[in-house]
């Protein structure tokens, strides 16, 4: 079985991605389809993360989010994705001052066509304190300064979409993004229920 669809729910830290990827991830399976949901791989990382993160340790999460990618990928009719490999290189960037001292560009650009739709979701919530996240605002202003610049580049507007962070709450229509992504509920499968949101330890 190969995988139907695969989106990534993108942005900086500390917006609320990973509350949406499960409650989304729900809402897929409620319609009846199988899924598998990525993890965020830069909470594994062996390198370091955060501002102090090194060019070498933002390489490791792009290898490490492209090989969780491949593992995933033929195991549901939908993979979820908390990240994708270009809001990483955002990550890259900043820890390269902007150069790409590894030449991961055509990669970056490459990987970012698999995707079928990418959900971008901007910060206008604070940050706050988890342990790993940085709670550096001028950090994570930074970070999305660099996916305004480069989202336009690597994600075609046809398959981004793009919310407030606030937005992600229990009354959000995750079933009418759903159909968005893959269309009406196939015949003699269950339609879609309300989504029951619960938060995570990462809200």
């Amino acid at each position: 079985m190969s995988i139907g669809h695969k989106i990534a729910f993108i942005g900086s830290h500390s917006v609320r991605k990973t509350n949406a990827v499960h409650s989304f991830a729900g809402a897929v399976g409620r319609s009846g389809r199988s899924v598998e949901v990525g993890r965020e791989m830069v909470r594994f990382s062996p390198l370091g993360l955060n501002e102090g993160a090194t060019p070498e340790a933002q390489l490791w999460v792009i290898m490490a989010q492209i090989r969780e990618e491949l593992e995933l990928r033929n195991r549901a009719d939908v993979l979820v994705l908390d990240r994708a490999v270009v809001d990483n290189f955002a990550y890259f960037l900043r820890a390269t001052g902007g150069e790409d001292p590894f030449d991961v560009k055509p990669l970056v650009a490459r990987w970012s066509k698999t995707y079928d739709m990418f959900v971008r979701l901007r910060p206008d919530i604070p940050l706050r304190a988890d342990g790993v996240r940085s709670t550096n605002e001028r950090f994570r202003n930074d970070i999305e300064k660099i996916l305004d610049l480069i989202i336009p580049q690597y994600v075609d507007p046809d398959r981004l979409v793009e919310l407030k962070a606030s937005e992600i709450s229990e009354s959000f229509d995750w079933p009418d993004l759903l159909e968005t992504l893959c269309g009406p509920v196939p015949h003699g499968r269950p339609a879609p229920k309300p989504v029951t949101y619960t938060p995570t330890l990462w809200d």
